[in-house]
Protein backbone atom coordinates (compact mmCIF):
# COMPACT_ATOMS: atom_id res chain seq x y z
CA UNK A 1 0.00 0.00 0.00
CA UNK A 2 3.03 2.28 0.29
CA UNK A 3 3.09 3.11 -3.43
CA UNK A 4 -0.61 3.95 -3.41
CA UNK A 5 -0.25 6.23 -0.37
CA UNK A 6 2.63 8.10 -2.02
CA UNK A 7 0.66 8.33 -5.25
CA UNK A 8 -2.30 9.83 -3.38
CA UNK A 9 0.01 12.22 -1.55
CA UNK A 10 1.49 13.36 -4.89
CA UNK A 11 -2.03 14.05 -6.17
CA UNK A 12 -2.73 16.16 -3.08
CA UNK A 13 0.66 17.89 -3.21
CA UNK A 14 1.79 17.59 -6.84
CA UNK A 15 5.01 19.55 -6.37
CA UNK A 16 6.17 17.39 -3.45
CA UNK A 17 9.64 16.07 -4.16
CA UNK A 18 10.71 15.48 -0.56
CA UNK A 19 8.48 13.60 1.87
CA UNK A 20 9.06 13.09 5.58
CA UNK A 21 8.17 9.67 6.97
CA UNK A 22 7.36 9.52 10.67
CA UNK A 23 7.45 6.09 12.31
CA UNK A 24 8.28 4.12 15.44
CA UNK A 25 11.76 2.80 14.69
CA UNK A 26 11.68 0.63 17.84
CA UNK A 27 9.10 -1.62 16.12
CA UNK A 28 10.62 -4.06 13.61
CA UNK A 29 7.37 -4.32 11.64
CA UNK A 30 7.22 -0.54 11.27
CA UNK A 31 10.81 -0.54 10.00
CA UNK A 32 9.70 -2.96 7.27
CA UNK A 33 6.86 -0.62 6.35
CA UNK A 34 9.31 2.29 6.24
CA UNK A 35 11.50 0.33 3.82
CA UNK A 36 8.44 -0.28 1.60
CA UNK A 37 7.79 3.46 1.49
CA UNK A 38 11.47 4.11 0.81
CA UNK A 39 11.44 1.68 -2.15
CA UNK A 40 8.22 3.16 -3.54
CA UNK A 41 9.62 6.69 -3.18
CA UNK A 42 12.79 5.75 -5.03
CA UNK A 43 10.73 4.39 -7.92
CA UNK A 44 8.71 7.64 -7.95
CA UNK A 45 11.86 9.80 -7.66
CA UNK A 46 10.78 11.20 -4.29
CA UNK A 47 13.41 11.94 -1.67
CA UNK A 48 12.57 10.56 1.79
CA UNK A 49 13.32 12.44 5.01
CA UNK A 50 13.28 9.78 7.76
CA UNK A 51 11.82 10.85 11.11
CA UNK A 52 12.46 8.01 13.54
CA UNK A 53 10.87 8.02 16.98
CA UNK A 54 11.36 5.45 19.71
CA UNK A 55 9.28 6.95 22.51
CA UNK A 56 6.92 9.92 23.09
CA UNK A 57 9.77 12.29 23.98
CA UNK A 58 11.24 11.84 20.49
CA UNK A 59 8.39 13.62 18.73
CA UNK A 60 9.74 17.06 19.59
CA UNK A 61 13.06 16.20 17.98
CA UNK A 62 11.29 14.89 14.87
CA UNK A 63 9.22 18.06 14.65
CA UNK A 64 12.33 20.21 15.10
CA UNK A 65 13.91 18.32 12.23
CA UNK A 66 10.99 19.38 10.04
CA UNK A 67 11.47 23.01 11.08
CA UNK A 68 15.19 22.84 10.22
CA UNK A 69 14.83 20.99 6.92
CA UNK A 70 11.24 21.36 5.73
CA UNK A 71 9.81 18.56 3.59
CA UNK A 72 6.99 19.13 1.08
CA UNK A 73 4.68 16.56 2.68
CA UNK A 74 4.61 13.79 5.28
CA UNK A 75 3.53 10.16 5.76
CA UNK A 76 2.78 8.76 9.22
CA UNK A 77 3.16 5.01 9.70
CA UNK A 78 0.73 3.87 12.39
CA UNK A 79 1.36 1.57 15.33
CA UNK A 80 0.48 1.84 19.03
CA UNK A 81 3.04 4.59 19.79
CA UNK A 82 1.95 6.63 16.79
CA UNK A 83 -1.72 6.07 17.58
CA UNK A 84 -1.25 7.34 21.12
CA UNK A 85 0.45 10.47 19.74
CA UNK A 86 -1.82 10.83 16.71
CA UNK A 87 -3.48 14.10 17.78
CA UNK A 88 -0.09 15.64 18.43
CA UNK A 89 1.04 14.75 14.90
CA UNK A 90 -2.21 15.97 13.34
CA UNK A 91 -1.93 19.30 15.19
CA UNK A 92 1.72 19.71 14.17
CA UNK A 93 0.92 19.00 10.51
CA UNK A 94 -1.96 21.50 10.57
CA UNK A 95 0.03 24.24 12.34
CA UNK A 96 2.85 23.83 9.83
CA UNK A 97 0.58 23.51 6.80
CA UNK A 98 2.17 20.18 5.94
CA UNK A 99 0.09 17.88 3.70
CA UNK A 100 0.11 14.53 5.49
CA UNK A 101 -1.30 11.10 4.67
CA UNK A 102 -2.16 8.67 7.44
CA UNK A 103 -2.78 4.93 7.37
CA UNK A 104 -6.03 4.99 9.32
CA UNK A 105 -9.00 7.30 9.33
CA UNK A 106 -8.80 8.18 13.05
CA UNK A 107 -6.23 10.85 12.22
CA UNK A 108 -8.53 12.37 9.59
CA UNK A 109 -11.43 12.33 12.05
CA UNK A 110 -9.10 14.27 14.39
CA UNK A 111 -8.43 16.93 11.72
CA UNK A 112 -5.80 15.27 9.51
CA UNK A 113 -5.86 15.72 5.74
CA UNK A 114 -6.13 12.27 4.16
CA UNK A 115 -5.93 8.58 5.03
CA UNK A 116 -5.78 5.43 2.99
CA UNK A 117 -5.84 2.05 4.68
CA UNK A 118 -7.88 -0.76 6.09
CA UNK A 119 -11.37 -0.15 7.36
CA UNK A 120 -10.75 -0.96 11.03
CA UNK A 121 -14.35 -1.90 11.97
CA UNK A 122 -14.30 -4.46 9.15
CA UNK A 123 -10.89 -5.63 10.32
CA UNK A 124 -12.24 -6.24 13.84
CA UNK A 125 -15.31 -8.00 12.46
CA UNK A 126 -13.00 -10.43 10.66
CA UNK A 127 -11.06 -10.93 13.91
CA UNK A 128 -14.33 -11.81 15.66
CA UNK A 129 -15.00 -14.38 12.94
CA UNK A 130 -11.67 -16.05 13.72
CA UNK A 131 -12.28 -15.95 17.45
CA UNK A 132 -15.65 -17.64 16.92
CA UNK A 133 -14.02 -20.39 14.84
CA UNK A 134 -11.37 -21.00 17.52
CA UNK A 135 -13.95 -21.04 20.32
CA UNK A 136 -15.87 -23.67 18.34
CA UNK A 137 -12.78 -25.87 18.23
CA UNK A 138 -10.84 -24.87 15.11
CA UNK A 139 -7.08 -24.95 15.43
CA UNK A 140 -5.59 -21.48 14.81
CA UNK A 141 -2.85 -23.05 12.68
CA UNK A 142 -5.52 -24.50 10.36
CA UNK A 143 -7.15 -21.14 9.69
CA UNK A 144 -5.97 -19.18 6.64
CA UNK A 145 -4.15 -15.88 7.10
CA UNK A 146 -6.12 -12.92 5.77
CA UNK A 147 -5.09 -9.48 4.67
CA UNK A 148 -7.50 -6.55 4.83
CA UNK A 149 -9.83 -6.57 1.86
CA UNK A 150 -11.81 -3.43 2.64
CA UNK A 151 -9.68 -0.32 2.20
CA UNK A 152 -10.93 3.22 2.54
CA UNK A 153 -9.85 6.63 1.37
CA UNK A 154 -11.00 9.41 3.71
CA UNK A 155 -10.45 13.09 2.95
CA UNK A 156 -10.92 16.10 5.21
CA UNK A 157 -11.77 19.19 3.14
CA UNK A 158 -11.68 21.41 6.24
CA UNK A 159 -8.08 20.34 6.83
CA UNK A 160 -7.24 21.04 3.18
CA UNK A 161 -8.69 24.53 3.45
CA UNK A 162 -6.88 25.16 6.74
CA UNK A 163 -3.48 24.33 5.23
CA UNK A 164 -4.24 26.26 2.06
CA UNK A 165 -4.53 23.55 -0.55
CA UNK A 166 -7.27 22.73 -3.03
CA UNK A 167 -7.77 19.03 -3.56
CA UNK A 168 -8.26 17.93 -7.16
CA UNK A 169 -11.72 16.61 -7.96
CA UNK A 170 -10.06 13.45 -9.32
CA UNK A 171 -9.10 12.45 -5.79
CA UNK A 172 -12.32 13.64 -4.13
CA UNK A 173 -14.45 11.39 -6.35
CA UNK A 174 -12.34 8.39 -5.30
CA UNK A 175 -12.95 9.03 -1.60
CA UNK A 176 -15.06 6.64 0.41
CA UNK A 177 -15.82 9.53 2.74
CA UNK A 178 -15.29 13.27 2.52
CA UNK A 179 -15.39 15.32 5.71
CA UNK A 180 -16.59 18.85 4.92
Amino acid sequence: MAPKRLELLKEVAPTASRVAVLWNAADAAMNLRFREIEAAAKAMQILIQPLRVFEPDDFDEAFNSIHLDRPDAMVMITDALMGLNRKRVVEFAAENRLPTIYEVRDAVDDGGLISYGPNLPNFFTRAAYYIEKILKGAKPSDLPMEQPTVLELVINLRAAKAIGITLPSSIIVLADEVIE
